[in-house]
């Protein structure tokens, strides 16, 4: 075995692992910021404090993805950076936004604690929707035309839901009394679009790819890939039944599932599209950097990603 075969598919094993954890760690700090709206001035003191100690240390991931794709796979970063150039740029604004937004709450007077609160929110929901939105051209290879971006609407989205639902769940875990009863609500209503959103990727990433539908539909793949789909649908009825049973607590159970819903999507869109980074066009081996490039790199990374992790614990 190669180190010309190996040495991208162990960097592309570590994007794929920090944007999972991007996804599932700032994602629920992202829904917390989305729901702040329907929530009082009380209740969004205590939203905000969940997720106080966590919030700056899961936006790492996004930088450690969007770094290995750079130095890694530059032909690829290129491919895909040149046609998201509006959505990159609407990501990183809303991520700004809320970053200044989060401390300076913090400082301001409670006349401007409000201001600070909604400019919070519309950070969340800016970086939320571009991302889904890119999510949905990618899928789509890019294709322009009202098809490709009524797509990349609508998962931009169920995306910002999706956020919503771990957002949500995260505060059943951290919150009691009236504001449990909202989030429950809140969760509740972010479900239904995330499991939209499951549901036209699912349905989509194979029609738009032969060689994808060869992947998912021939036997005895079919058999093997079975299990995807039929977990996803017990952990989305699972979230649903504790949710809403009779005894109301500190719930721990609905953001399990909500993660578990975004790790088996996410692996069944990373089987899909392996081993391409952009579909139709380059592979990991394509776009990988020299294998020289690589033997070094692979060092800083096998130092970063633990500290990363550590570091990510420890918050």
């Amino acid at each position: 075995m190669s180190a010309e075969w190996y040495l991208p598919m162990i960097f592309a094993g570590l994007m794929a692992l920090a944007m999972l954890l991007y996804v599932i760690l700032d994602g629920y700090d992202l829904g917390v910021g989305i729901l702040l709206p329907f929530a009082d001035d009380q209740e969004r003191d205590q939203m905000i404090a969940s997720i106080g100690p966590f919030w700056d240390a899961n936006e790492t991931w996004l930088v450690l993805g969007i770094g290995i794709l750079l130095i890694a796979f530059p032909k690829a970063h290129g491919v895909i950076l040149t046609a998201l150039y509006l959505p990159v740029f609407f990501m990183l604004f809303g991520l700004i936004l809320r970053g200044v937004a989060f401390d300076f709450r913090y400082k301001a007077k409670s006349a401007y604690k409000n201001l600070w609160d909604n400019l919070f929110f519309a950070g969340s929901l800016i970086a939320s929707l571009a991302q889904g939105f890119m999510l949905g051209r990618y899928i789509m290879g890019f294709e322009g035309g009202w098809n490709g971006n009524l797509f990349a609407t609508l998962t931009a989205i169920c995306t910002a839901a999706g956020y919503g639902l771990l957002g949500s769940t995260w505060l059943a875990m951290k919150t009691d009394g009236n504001t449990l009863r909202k989030t429950i609500r809140w969760a509740n209503r972010c479900l239904g679009l995330t499991v939209l959103g499951v549901v036209a990727v699912s349905v989509t990433t194979p029609l738009v790819s032969e060689e994808i539908f060869a992947k998912w539909f021939s036997f005895p793949t079919l058999f093997w890939l079975s299990p995807i789909p039929l977990v996803t649908a017990v952990l989305v009825l699972q979230c649903f039944h504790t949710l809403n049973r009779d005894n109301i607590a500190r719930l721990w159970q609905p953001f399990a599932c909500s993660v578990g819903i975004f790790v088996l999507s996410f692996s069944g869109l990373a089987y899909s599209l392996f081993p391409h980074l952009v579909r139709g066009e380059l592979d990991i081996w394509q776009a990988a950097s020299a294998t020289e490039s690589l033997q070094v790199t692979l060092w800083g990374a096998l130092i970063t990603v633990p500290a990363i992790l550590l570091y990510t614990m420890f918050s």
